[in-house]
């Protein structure tokens, strides 16, 4: 599907718009105390198809902004008919929506091999942050990831002389010990705080770690989160309808951890349940 086409039907949004409900205006936003986001991963089927219906639907369940996946990077993951959209009709879209984009996530390999052109992206969207999903690394030892974190802050510094924020995703692999040191202590050590926040992901609550510990641990260091909660047998529900406190998890994120975003990251008839949460639990 060529460019011109893509947005054409994607403006028109007909499949979802027509079920979406009355979403907010940009400056309607400003009556939230706390804006709530969401992820585009897991219903990136439906970005991918209707890009400007799926931003109007989101809209309509109580989200105030989004956090893409950078398409060339993640083309094979779904995103493909979004590679040769321009970063600037995204933007349109989205805004047209009244959501905004501060963040996207980028790959260790873009950012490496593609900087200028993932820069020519990012600000093409109006970026204010770029988050690497992970280090990419081997990992056959905490050297290897402590390594990997020292590069990532050279990516960093480059990062942050195009004047974005660099952040650093979490998955459930970095809460394994590794040579007697949990592997997220080891990045969080090999880390320049001043350079690189924390994206943390709710998900590892289901190996039996929280939020609140780290943002504690290292308070200042996180810059947004990826929200999702779960059952005591590891199935997913909407945000309050699981096992993490999530009073204590706001507080500690906010007050403490210095996090901006939160960016709902779930199955897709999971979103409009944690909107309607979040916003009642923070105003």
């Amino acid at each position: 599907m060529n460019r011109r086409k893509f947005i054409s039907q994607t403006t028109v949004g007909l499949g979802v718009a027509m079920i979406a409900p009355q979403f907010l205006k940009a400056n309607e936003i400003m009556k939230f105390k706390h804006p709530v986001g969401f992820q585009t991963f897991p219903i990136r089927d439906m970005v991918s198809k209707d890009f400007s219906g799926t931003m109007k639907m989101m809209a309509g369940m109580g989200y105030q902004y989004t956090e893409m996946c950078y398409p060339k990077g993640y083309a094979g993951a779904g995103f493909a008919p979004l590679v040769d959209v321009k970063a600037a009709d995204l933007k349109k879209m989205i805004e047209d929506t009244g959501l905004h984009c501060p963040s996207c996530h980028i790959g260790m390999g873009d950012l490496k091999n593609h900087f200028g052109e993932c820069m020519e992206f990012a600000h093409g969207l109006g970026l204010s942050q770029i988050i690497a999903p992970g280090l990419e690394t081997p990992g056959k030892s905490i050297s290897d990831f402590k390594a990997a974190a020292g590069e990532f802050n050279k990516i960093a510094e480059k990062i942050k002389a195009e004047g974005m924020a660099t952040g650093l995703h979490n998955h459930s692999g970095e809460f394994k010990m590794l040579d007697g040191e949990l592997i997220y202590d080891g990045i969080m050590e090999a880390l320049d705080g001043n350079l690189v926040k924390m994206q943390f992901q709710t998900e590892v609550i289901t190996l039996g770690y929280k939020g609140s510990t780290y943002f504690k641990k290292y308070p200042g260091r996180f810059i947004s989160a990826h929200l999702s909660d779960w059952t005591t047998d590891k199935k997913q529900v909407p945000v309050g309808k699981g096992i993490i406190d999530w009073k204590e998890f706001f507080e500690d994120a906010i007050k403490t951890g210095g996090i901006k975003n939160f960016f709902v990251e779930m199955n897709q008839e999971n979103y409009k349940d944690s909107a309607g949460y979040i916003h009642e639990l923070l105003g």
